[in-house]
């Protein structure tokens, strides 16, 4: 097939662009580059099975020839990303999620919109289903990300019920591995980067509050298992193994065997205080599981940022 990503220089689309070129399939990356950076895909570079393309989707998108399927996954998507670009992050939700669709409503394309677990919020319901409504705060720092991601989902589905588009919706749970910058705010890559280097790891809050980390690789066979079903969802794409931010803090530091001490910071407005995928829906409907393991997952992203901060 041919192929569109969009934000396929991030980190989550250039691993899903490697994935489908080596699936055998014609890909075309689009990006603005606000968050992603082409050193992503550069491994791609001069192939004839791939292509990037300099652009932002909140813009009018032309693409040559046809297209057999989109991967919308472009926008700014952690925390620092978001509170820094919250407007470019709303309207990448809204215009650029409908600037995609109308494409692949003319080139007679599948679509997948790449949600996230924030349509959760902070949620009420744990671990949490995909018929949860969520918990947000429209109006809080955070829902320039929630909201944008909730009006996707809305869009794509009435260009589903509405033009008969085969669109899809995946609630993609905190996703780790190489290609994540160091500085973007989240708790793996700033974790790492701050045992290595010998800083103090900073937990927000008490550090009671829990995460679940899927490997990268896991998130994108998700994505395409999805892509290759009849199933529009949404469906929960994440790794169910749930632990607390302090007990990931002392994983990390053992792992690495850092010096670093753990130090407190005030909870950020609307931070969840829990966060697990039910997996149920995608392990009936698209035969996914994760399959690395915290353990394995860590030490490949840990070998990155040794080599990327050459430590």
């Amino acid at each position: 097939m041919r192929i569109l990503v969009t934000g396929g220089a991030g980190f989550i689309g250039s691993h899903l662009c490697e994935r489908l070129l080596l699936d055998g399939h014609k890909v075309l990356a689009m990006d603005n580059l606000l968050t992603g950076t082409t050193d992503n895909i550069a491994q791609f570079a001069g192939r004839e099975d791939f292509s990037f393309i300099h652009h932002d989707v909140t813009n009018y998108i032309f693409v040559h020839g046809k297209l057999d399927f989109i991967f919308h996954l472009a926008s700014p998507a952690s925390p620092i990303d978001y509170l820094t670009y919250p407007i470019q992050t709303l309207k990448v939700g809204s215009l650029g999620t409908h600037k995609t669709l109308g494409l692949a409503l003319v080139k007679k394309a599948g679509f997948l919109l790449a949600s996230t677990s924030e349509v959760y919020g902070d949620p009420l319901v744990h671990p949490q289903t995909e018929d949860y409504w969520g918990n947000v705060n429209p109006v809080g720092p955070r829902g320039v990300y929630d909201e944008a991601k909730r009006f996707a989902e809305a869009i794509t589905f009435a260009y589903r019920r509405y033009h008969g588009l085969n669109a899809k919706v995946a609630r993609i749970f905190n996703t780790y591995g190489p290609r994540m910058r160091a500085d973007d705010g989240r708790v793996v890559p700033a974790f790492i980067s701050q045992a290595l280097s010998g800083r103090n790891l900073t937990v927000f809050g008490n550090g009671s509050q829990t995460r679940s980390f899927c490997y990268v690789t896991d998130t994108v066979d998700g994505l395409i298992r999805l892509m290759e079903s009849d199933f529009p969802g949404p469906v929960n794409i994440g790794n169910p193994e749930e632990m607390t931010i302090s007990d990931f803090a002392e994983f990390v530091l053992k792992r690495i065997d850092s010096k670093s001490s753990i130090v407190h910071r005030e909870l950020p407005e609307d931070d969840p205080k829990v966060r697990k995928p039910d997996i149920s829906l995608a392990m009936e409907k698209l035969g996914w599981k994760p399959v690395i393991g915290l353990e394995e997952g860590m030490s490949r992203t840990i070998e990155y940022f040794k080599e990327k901060l050459r430590v």
